[in-house]
């Protein structure tokens, strides 16, 4: 993203002065695959993390339990 990035952007809306900016939610969809990168996701404030590729199954399971 030309501004910045996943992180910075979930930051910037988990610090928002609105009602929902604490429980909208937030999908990582990136390569970065490792369990640092997950940890990393889910401290910024990220819901669920997905890998790329992504299995169909698994990203509608995750978009299921969250909306």
């Amino acid at each position: 993203m030309p501004e910045m990035d996943g992180l910075e952007a979930t930051a910037a809306i988990r610090a928002l002065d609105r009602p929902d900016a604490k429980r909208v939610p937030i999908i990582a969809l990136t390569a970065n695959a490792f369990d640092e990168d997950v940890q990393q996701s889910l401290q910024a404030g990220m819901t669920a993390h997905l890998s790329k590729p992504v299995e169909p199954a698994h990203l509608y399971e995750t978009l299921e339990a969250l909306i």
